[in-house]
């Protein structure tokens, strides 16, 4: 009788564990190892939103930001954007400047914004606005940025006469020798023009190349006052060009348009009569590039 009654008492334990054991099983730990992965996702997600927000608000200050600017933006405890800055400068996406220590986006994210620009969703509108214009003038028309020292060819459309310059949208050309270089460095802010000017070796293209910088801040002066870039065959002998800019906002250029044509098919005063024609194809693409499309 003993025996029977510890043989049943064996069975209900072990009946009382497979139970114990059922319940454990309806959350197993294969689950337990999703939740936490989901966890630790959500966390890294929202690391990288905080971080791409700490981008979005330095890319907003052309003369550099300021880590309690940044703070204050941001709406972050400053502990963590002090880490967040110190992770974005190791990656290699921002910079301090020497002296004042604001922060600065990088060159490699100078590049990617190039790429989004080249290569983004609002392309193709955009090359259709450059084709219009071509249409309309007969001439080639592009769209500029600078980068770093340069001007970049973000699209291009060539004009249909034999004679012309091929250059592929990511192209590089000197930006105190055209009219989108000189008009996109006349309308940055008094500092960062000067600091990109003093980074800036003068070379000579032709004969009509600036070469001086008091000649050059001369030109930028009286480019800002008009607001219209001017290439009297400084980069090309014979090739003219007129440049509008795009504004992302009433104080700020982001790109520029331009027309060129050679001396041989068209005057520097028949280019200029194209003003308005590309004042409308910038704000154009202007609205391509604005979060609200306005």
């Amino acid at each position: 009788m003993g025996q029977v009654r510890r043989v049943v008492a064996r069975r209900s334990g072990a009946k009382d564990k497979t139970k114990f054991g059922t319940r454990v099983s309806r959350f197993p730990h294969n689950r337990l190892q999703d939740i936490g992965e989901s966890m630790e996702s959500n966390q890294g997600n929202a690391a990288a939103v905080r971080a791409f927000r700490v981008l979005e608000e330095v890319a907003r200050h052309a003369d550099g930001c300021t880590l309690a600017a940044l703070v204050e933006a941001v709406e972050l405890p400053k502990q963590t954007v002090h880490r967040l800055v110190e992770q974005l400068a190791l990656a290699g996406l921002l910079l301090r400047e020497p002296g004042t220590r604001r922060l600065q986006l990088s060159h490699r994210l100078e590049h990617l914004a190039t790429d989004v620009l080249m290569n983004g969703p609002g392309r193709r509108e955009r090359r259709a606005i450059l084709q219009a214009v071509v249409d309309s003038t007969g001439e080639t028309c592009n769209l500029t940025a600078l980068a770093g020292t340069d001007i970049v060819y973000l699209d291009r459309v060539e004009t249909q006469w034999p004679l012309r310059m091929l250059l592929a949208p990511g192209s590089h050309v000197p930006l105190h020798a055209t009219s989108s270089g000189k008009l996109l460095v006349s309308l940055l802010p008094r500092p960062q023009r000067e600091r990109l000017l003093a980074q800036l070796t003068l070379r000579s293209y032709t004969e009509n190349t600036i070469l001086e910088r008091a000649a050059l801040e001369r030109e930028l002066a009286e480019t800002r006052r008009r607001r219209i870039g001017l290439n009297h065959a400084e980069h090309l002998r014979g090739l003219f060009g007129v440049a509008v800019p795009v504004m992302i906002d009433r104080q700020r250029a982001c790109a520029a348009v331009a027309l060129q044509a050679p001396e041989a098919r068209m005057t520097m005063d028949e280019l200029l009569a194209h003003v308005p024609r590309l004042r409308e194809a910038a704000d154009a693409i202007g609205r391509t590039l604005r979060p609200d499309g306005a």
